[in-house]
Parts: C-alpha cells; structure tokens; sequence
C-alpha cells in the first residue's frame, strides 16, 4: 500500500490578503489577476501601502495537500520556509492542516516567501510574491521514501522559476515513476507558461508528468492559440489526462478520446478566487487515487473550488470530506 495519497511539492508562502479598488492597481502598477514576482524593496513598498490583511499561509501546491486531507486523504508536502517567524507560522498550519511536512527549514537568510494579495470587489486575485526561501528548494529535500510511497506526485509550475527546484523535481518524478507512481503538474498561471512554455511541453512529452491541470488561458497560453478547442485538442496528444477549468463554466477532463463535462458548483456570493484552481486540483486528485470516475474526480474538485471561493483565504474552512458526503459525492 503506498504511504500516501499525494505528494505536493510547491513554493511555501504565507499569504497576506487585502481588499483593494482597481484604481488600488492601477496606481501601483499590478497586473490583475497575475502573479507578479516581487524583490524585497517592491514588497516592502506595498505592504506599507496595504489596506488591513489577513494572514494566511498559502502557496499553491500547499494549498493543494490542504485540500486533499480535508477530504481524508493522505497528503505530504515537500517546500522550503526559512527558521523565522512566517516560517513557524507555515509549519504550524500545514501540520494541522493534517500534512506531512518534514523539509528542513532554512537557517537565516533569505526569509520565509510571503505573497501580497490584493483582491478588487468582483473577487478577481492579483498576487504579489516574494519568493525568499522557497528558491532554496533543491534536490537534498528530496525525500525518496515519499517521492516513492505517493501514489500521484503534484508540483506547481510556480516552482519552474528557482532553478535548483527543477531538479528537485525531476529527481522526485524520477523516483516516483520507478515505483510505478504517476506525476502531475499545474500550469499555474499564463505568464509562467510564457517563460517556460518549451520545457512544460517537454515534461508532458517525454512522460515526465503524465496529468496537467490548466485554466482557459493557461492553455491557450500553452499552444498560443485563441481557440481553447484547438487547445484542448492539442493537449490530449502530450499527457496522460488533462483537466481544464473554465471559472463559471465549469471544467473539462481529457484522457485520450475521452471527454468529461463538468458543471461548476453553484455558489451565493464570489469573495475571493485565490486557491480556486488548487482546491479544484485537490478534489480531482483525491477522488482519483482513491479509484474514482473521472467524472466524480471533477465534481469534487469542482465543489472543493465553489467552497474556498466563497471565502477569504486559499484553504478551506470547511471539512470537504463532509462537504462532499453531504453533496452526495462520496
């Protein structure tokens, strides 16, 4: 049996989220609904110029193993913090959270990663990061007996930025694909596809990563194409499974020939969209290492995103394992 359900492997940020107006960003020159990497100067000079916030530990692929134990899953998690404040704060939650977190922290500098959110009244998130620590990452926090012992390996494309992290995880897929395990990626937002557009490509062809989780304009960014058809028939040719959210309009799942529709979750008020697509990953991929359809993979990845969209912060409140039992989906 393998120890674990998932295995995530991401940047460990804590996140400071506060409301704004557009003309907030404008003024401050913040690209809405991005993630815009940040130097030390340009994150001190807008958390001086934040409205009140709320202290969050975030970072996507942690958020993802939040979500896959609040289902019941077996979640682990690979990242850096550094032996400060932020860095306490980020291992005290995650390891509530129900999270096997055991990567050494780092001594001095630089400090634990933090992302300054700012999120405009229609509950769009424009993200503001400091990576710090999380760069550190390297293949010595490999951990071969979890790499080996999850069942599917998750990283965040985030992760392609720093470089000693791409070989942390090129040695965790190694691992994992030697024991018979799967890996999965995330996209994670338009502009990293940009930078890295040629080498997500590679991992997907060469068998690297063999399920990839995008939005819309991930995709589309991917193939550089308008046509989010031609896309989706792009993408059934370079992995394995392929699940595309589409906000309102729900998600599509991809496995060869195979198409699932799946509706989005009906919600009462959009608060904040920060974590949508890393809790909808965590539904996904707990209902897929416990055996389920992939239709049932994407409702409860889809209830998980209507949750934590309905709230401020990227972790869910709720346990969706009850959630889901009430929902009727598991």
């Amino acid at each position: 049996m393998p120890e674990y359900d998932v295995l995530c492997i991401g940047n460990a940020i804590v996140d400071i989220i506060a409301q704004c107006d557009e003309a907030f960003l404008e003024t401050n020159g913040i690209i809405k609904g991005a993630m815009n990497l940040i130097d030390t100067r340009r994150a001190e000079l807008l958390y001086s110029r934040m409205g009140p916030a709320i202290e969050a530990s975030g970072g996507s692929a942690g958020n993802t193993a939040a979500g896959v134990a609040s289902f019941g899953g077996r979640a682990a998690f690979f990242g850096k913090v550094s032996n400060d404040a932020l860095g306490e704060i980020y291992t005290h939650d995650i390891h509530a959270q129900g999270v096997a977190f055991d990567t050494r922290p780092l001594s001095g500098e630089p400090p634990t990663a933090r992302s300054m959110i700012f999120v405009t009244p229609d509950g769009e998130r424009s993200m503001n990061t400091y990576l710090g620590a999380c760069v550190e990452l390297g293949p010595e926090d490999v951990e071969a007996d979890k790499a080996a012992g999850a069942r599917v390996t998750y990283f965040e494309g985030y992760l392609w930025d720093p470089p000693r992290a791409k070989e942390a995880i090129r040695q965790t897929a190694r691992l994992a694909h030697a024991a018979g395990r799967e890996v999965s990626m995330t996209l994670s937002d338009p502009f990293c596809v940009d930078r890295y557009r040629d080498e997500f490509l590679e991992l997907m062809r060469s068998g690297t990563v063999d399920i990839v989780f995008a939005n819309s304009h991930e995709i589309k960014s991917l193939y550089q194409t308008s046509s989010f058809e031609d896309a989706l028939a792009a993408i059934r040719k370079d992995c394995k499974i392929a699940a595309v959210t589409r906000s309102e309009k729900g998600s599509v799942v991809v496995r060869g020939n195979e198409t699932v529709t799946i509706n989005a979750t009906a919600i009462k008020e959009l608060v904040d969209t920060t974590g949508a697509g890393d809790l909808y990953a965590a539904g996904f991929l707990y209902g897929y290492t416990t055996g389920r359809s992939l239709k049932d993979c994407g409702d409860l990845g889809s209830l998980a995103a209507g949750l934590v969209i309905q709230q401020i912060g990227p972790r869910p409140r709720q346990n969706l394992r009850r959630e889901a039992e009430q929902a009727g989906l598991l």
